[in-house]
């Protein structure tokens, strides 16, 4: 069998088994075990497909079917220009944080022009809940000059981050610590950038979740407590000491905690307050800047 017969079939039969978007998963899985970008498989479709190639796909159907994400089965994905590695251990990056990365990075451009701050000193950026590094990695990738730290409870995550910072080349711009929150910052005024995409869905939400995030991707990233507002009051409590006077902070949100953030954001002291929508119109982004 070649792998148009292959992919073809592979697709028919995760189509049967009400996978989502079978023939992507079919070229994708293809495009992994070869290889190959999925854009390039057509130099490959007459060749005949190596048994241990279709055991391969086999077991990755299998997963498939069971719910497992599509992500986790491919062990990477991509996120902006980085291929990320991508596994249980944290929460599979997705386009909307892409958006988080693209305001960071214009505010530091438009704060750090030449990515030092006004004292000589690197502007220290800090990302919350960092997970596979995804947000951080692509800041310090697309932003040279800051100090990047990426924190994270979950000392699986931080072990993934750093083998995606080696993976991607990033490990000497970037440093991970196992960390809840801002916990071990001791020095007050040390930070110029807050950034994080937290759990923000309310817990008795998360069990009505999609099966392959409920089942498969980690509860310690989804669950934001009973209102999904339990880590932003967390984290804000500890950046306004922390932050240095004009310093921001940049979260993702679910779309219906705009007016929620914006006013925990003025009760914590913050000003020039946005709160922006993502490419489907839905509330997303929180920014704003410790007066």
């Amino acid at each position: 069998m070649n792998w148009k017969e292959t992919i073809e079939k592979t697709g028919r039969y995760l189509e049967a088994k009400g996978v989502d978007e079978p023939v992507t998963a079919a070229e994708l899985l293809a495009a992994r075990l070869l290889k190959s970008p999925r854009g390039s498989l057509v130099s490959f479709l007459d060749r005949q497909v190596p048994e241990k190639y279709l055991e391969a796909l086999r077991r990755a159907m299998a997963r498939l079917v069971k719910g497992e994400p599509l992500q986790y089965v491919l062990g990477e994905w991509d996120f902006r220009s980085l291929t990320l590695g991508c596994d249980r251990r944290a929460l599979i990056p997705r386009p909307e944080t892409e958006e988080l990365v693209t305001r960071v990075i214009a505010y530091l451009k438009s704060k750090f022009g030449d990515g030092r701050s006004l004292t000589g000193e690197p502007p220290l950026v800090v990302d919350i809940g960092t997970g596979t590094g995804a947000i951080i990695l692509s800041l310090a990738k697309e932003f040279k000059g800051p100090a990047y730290l990426g924190t994270d409870v979950s000392e699986e995550a931080i072990t993934l981050a750093k083998e995606n910072a080696e993976r991607t080349g990033l490990s000497e711009a970037v440093k991970f610590a196992v960390m809840d929150g801002l916990e071990d910052f001791d020095e007050p005024e040390c930070i110029d950038v807050v950034v994080s995409n937290p759990p923000y869905i309310k817990t008795a939400v998360c069990e009505t979740l999609d099966r392959r995030v409920k089942d498969f991707e980690p509860r310690l990233a989804l669950d934001g407590g009973a209102e999904g507002l339990d880590l932003y009051e967390k984290y804000l409590e500890s950046a306004i000491n922390l932050l240095k006077p004009g310093g921001a902070v940049f979260f993702e949100i679910g779309e219906d905690q705009g007016e929620a953030l914006k006013k925990l954001l003025a009760d914590y002291g913050f000003g020039e307050i946005r709160i922006e929508k993502d490419f489907a119109g839905h509330d997303r982004y929180a920014m704003a800047t410790l007066a």
